[in-house]
């Protein structure tokens, strides 16, 4: 019995959604993110960097 290979058909790829950090911090620079039941919070530093805290 001859089982030949066919290899999988390459998908193509999609660009990551992409969202302004100012749009998803807010005014107080802040998120809380829910992620299966655990929370996240998302903040902005003073020089502008961000940090993702459990």
């Amino acid at each position: 019995m001859d089982k030949s290979f066919t290899p999988a058909t390459p998908q193509p790829l999609t660009a990551p959604r992409q969202i302004d950090s100012k749009a998803l911090l807010g005014s107080d620079g802040r998120v809380v993110i829910v992620h299966e039941g655990q929370h996240y919070l998302l903040r902005q530093t003073q020089a502008g960097k961000l940090i993702l805290t459990k």
